[in-house]
């Protein structure tokens, strides 16, 4: 391989909540969310996420059942190539992004995203998703809802990287 080959890597944005977060968020929340973002990264074609159960899991890109992105960021380039990308997926898969280690709040799809932009490109996601948990649970009604929602576990399909169900 020439040391020069680089490879665009993007971060793709789901709205869960597909626009309800704007419209209910400031009477149920007292403050204005604009979603409940999902997050994957897509490189070497292929879209990476963290879900609960599978653990990390690809597809092609937009090929999850929540469709086309509603917003796609270019995270720059990385000259990370496609089999020690996969090398560093597997051992994220085996230890810290098991399925079982997936938390709504704490450690789901956006830190994923976050860790793995870090790794190829040096750069974080965009804030406004990884402080949204915290923004939630510093209202009263996300402390009551805190409970419900921690025992909730989102899965936005794609086949497991390590071969696992």
């Amino acid at each position: 391989m020439d040391q020069t080959d680089s490879y665009p890597v993007k971060l793709y944005i789901y709205d869960m909540s597909k626009g309800m977060a704007r419209q209910l968020s400031v009477p149920m929340l007292g403050r204005h969310i604009d979603g409940i973002w999902h997050t994957a990264i897509v490189v070497h074609g292929k879209e990476y996420f963290f879900g609960g159960s599978i653990g990390i899991s690809s597809c092609a890109p937009g090929g999850t059942p929540l469709g086309d992105p509603d917003c796609v960021v270019e995270m720059g380039f990385t000259e990370v190539p496609g089999e020690i990308f996969m090398e560093y997926l597997t051992s994220l898969a085996d230890s810290t992004y098991r399925g079982d280690k997936y938390n709504l709040f704490e450690h789901n799809c956006n830190t994923f995203s976050n860790e793995v932009a870090q790794f190829l490109t040096g750069k974080k996601i965009p804030s406004y998703i990884t402080d949204l948990p915290s923004d939630i649970l510093s209202t009263p009604f996300g402390q009551v809802l805190r409970p419900l929602l921690d025992s909730m576990v989102i899965n936005p399909g794609g086949n497991s990287i390590t071969g696992q169900p």
